[in-house]
């Protein structure tokens, strides 16, 4: 892993938020060198550069965005992912507050180079500051020809537009996102057809995440190479972790891929409140399965070697819980959300989820019995790959991850009854 402590999402630079500051720095540089390659050029440098996804799937943004058809009757459409409403998830917003022209950026970028007319992002509501911040921007970008038509002078028009969230976890589902940005339930749709098919309206759309598309401007200006040589090599880039939990100074960190988990947590973080030590870490979202304390020297946060822990980076949310933690409760907490946030399209997630609550219930209360430990463990087992969006997925790793890792705590938390029940004879057996 290379030793890069460049922040090129979020720099350490006053007012880069303003549009003038943003272009004293470089900013919109990147469009214009873009606009002067060919689309297939531009695609070709992101696939080169091995970006992956910054959402949660981490799929190779090169290759989604080849998936969409070079000549179409209909508009192409991007719709760019700011809903984060999944609970450890906190990064996007930064590059909204911070920096939302690099995003602009990209996304105009992203635009030239699948030939797309419209651009839709896609924001939580409860995002009430955040969305205010790049409305402005947007409108900045608008008065000096960056966005709407003709853009500095050449064919290229696209337009780009916010849609306020209602607040649902559901719609930071692709299939889910647009189907609200239609004015539809946010309801996960059968795939295939895929959205670079069948998306939004029935148009050809790519979804990326905001972070995604921030990289994007760096990629065109400084190249494919160079940012391939950031941190881990099947994972390259920097990434926003977003650290929570029991850690003495919580933020959203810019750190090279393959950074070790402990660093972000001692040196970034500021280490656990009152030197306690780490019970559990979740490393990337709340649905993301966990690490225990003594696992922790030595795990790298990029997706190749999280593998090896049996979880994966998610969106880099990293949840710490020192050694006073009671994780029944806390998975009980993350297991009433997905309960909550279950759209209820399909059985599996939408039973499974309440009945895993209520088990988890039982275990506070002191009324479990043994054998609700595996029937938990079935439930979940039940909802994974069974559903039709993967937020199915997202409710069961938890409580997968925590029976596995925590079994014992659960043992301890059963009815006590006694080993042996002492014979009492009936009253008719009684001699007198």
């Amino acid at each position: 892993m290379s030793e890069f402590s460049e922040k090129i999402l979020l720099p350490d630079i006053p007012n880069l938020h303003r549009i003038e500051v943003y272009e004293q720095n470089g900013g919109y540089r990147a469009i214009r060198k873009a606009l002067e390659m060919t689309t297939d050029a531009v695609i070709d440098e992101v696939k080169k550069s091995n970006l992956k996804g910054r959402g949660g799937a981490g799929f190779p943004t090169g290759l989604k965005w080849t998936f969409m058809p070079k000549q179409s009757a209909k508009p192409k459409y991007l719709c760019a992912n700011g809903d984060e409403g999944e609970p450890g998830t906190f990064k996007d917003r930064q590059i909204f507050e911070l920096n939302p022209h690099l995003f602009i950026e990209g996304s105009l970028i992203a635009a030239y180079a699948m030939g797309i007319t419209a651009v839709y992002v896609y924001i939580r509501g409860e995002y009430v500051k955040w969305i205010k911040i790049l409305q402005q921007s947007i409108d900045e970008a608008y008065s000096k020809n960056y966005i709407g038509k003709n853009i500095l002078g050449t064919q290229f028009s696209t337009d780009i537009y916010i849609v306020r969230g209602a607040g649902a976890y559901i719609c930071g589902e692709e299939s889910s996102l647009m189907n609200s940005i239609e004015g539809e339930r946010g309801y996960p749709r059968v795939k295939p057809p895929f959205p670079a098919q069948v998306g939004l309206w029935g148009c050809p759309t790519t979804i990326n995440n905001i972070e995604t598309i921030a990289n994007i401007p760096h990629i065109i200006n400084r190249g494919a190479e160079w940012y391939s040589r950031i941190g881990a090599p099947k994972h390259p880039g920097t990434l926003l972790f977003g650290v929570s939990g029991h850690v003495n100074k919580p933020g959203v960190y810019e750190l090279p891929t393959g950074t070790l988990l402990t660093d972000i947590i001692f040196k970034h973080a500021g280490g656990v409140k009152d030197g306690k030590k780490i019970k559990a870490v979740i490393p990337g979202g709340s649905s993301t399965k966990w690490i225990l304390g003594e696992e922790l020297e030595g795990v790298k946060m990029d997706a190749e070697s999280l593998k090896a822990y049996d979880t994966s980076i998610g969106t880099g949310g990293v949840i710490v819980m020192d050694e006073d933690t009671d994780v029944i409760k806390v998975l009980a907490r993350l297991t009433h959300f997905y309960h909550h946030e279950s759209c209820g399209q399909c059985t599996p997630c939408r039973e499974g989820c309440g009945w895993m609550e209520k088990i988890l219930k039982r275990f506070i209360a002191g009324e479990a019995q043994i054998e609700d430990i595996d029937l938990l463990l079935n439930v979940a087992n039940n909802i994974e790959g069974n559903t039709v969006c993967a937020l199915g997925d997202a409710a069961a790793w938890p409580v997968q991850s925590v029976i596995k890792k925590f079994r014992g705590e659960f043992e301890n938390r059963v009815i006590k009854t006694p080993a042996e029940k002492k014979y009492i004879k009936p009253p008719h057996l009684v001699s007198a």
